[in-house]
């Protein structure tokens, strides 16, 4: 085999990784053991970032004190943001279990620095770009951990400003992803938030656009590529979905 290759058994691996990552919110007591932790962050840190800038840094949080400070916050927003709902997508919406800051066996936020590196090859055009790349290293970390048959929570309803108090972030550094880790009660057949029906998929071929916004036929060119993508064709046949 070409080692630019993967095998059949590698690249089912990556793809069941990918449609079965879920954003867990249920954990199991079990420790996460060291040098498995030490797999997943080291994995994040080979996410790709513009110039290698490479502005991410991760907070390993364990303290009780400081998670009972970030569980309070959490729950400080989650009332204030519930009061944009209506009547009966608010009593919904408070139902929901959105966090597990003080079950999973490791919190962990990670961080983007966007004065790291100096003349950044390819940020002077899109400057935000130290944090999308943060968000790979994310993204990597969230794929690693439920190869590992972990779980990942992100907590995305908290005050960054009262967070970065929290956590002792220097003014400049932004505090991108909070997430919660450790070994789930179960890895859903789907999203929880499609299965309790608040909000669905969104088919494919509304979102795939040729040659230009808006253009969803296109030429003769992508005709192949649009028929593939119609059929909803799963990369392997564990299709859980």
């Amino acid at each position: 085999m070409n080692w630019a290759e993967f095998s059949p058994e590698q690249r089912s691996g990556l793809y069941r990784a990918i449609y079965e990552r879920r954003d867990i919110r249920v954990f199991r007591d079990d420790p996460v053991p060291p040098e498995t932790l030490a797999r997943i962050i080291r994995a994040a840190h080979r996410g790709p970032s513009v110039g290698f800038m490479q502005p991410w840094d991760f907070i390993l949080v364990s303290d009780v004190e400081t998670r009972v400070r970030v569980k309070d916050l959490f729950e400080r927003e989650r009332q204030a943001a519930a009061q944009f709902f209506d009547h009966s997508r608010r009593s919904q919406y408070l139902s929901l279990k959105l966090e597990g800051i003080m079950e999973a066996p490791v919190n962990l936020c990670v961080t983007c620095d966007p004065t790291r590196g100096e003349e950044v090859l390819g940020r002077n055009s899109v400057p935000e770009t130290d944090l999308y790349s943060t968000c790979c290293a994310v993204q990597n970390l969230w794929l690693a951990a439920r190869a590992e048959g972990l779980g990942v929570g992100w907590v995305s309803i908290l005050k960054l400003p009262r967070l970065r108090r929290i956590l002792g972030i220097p003014p400049h550094v932004v505090p991108v992803a909070y997430l919660c880790l450790g070994y789930p009660v179960e890895f859903h057949a789907r999203p929880v938030l499609q299965a309790v029906g608040w909000r669905d998929r969104l088919p494919l071929s509304d979102l795939v656009h040729y040659e230009g916004w808006g253009q969803q036929t296109g030429n003769g060119a992508w005709s192949e590529v649009r028929e593939a993508l119609a059929s909803n064709k799963e990369p392997d046949p564990w299709k859980r979905e």
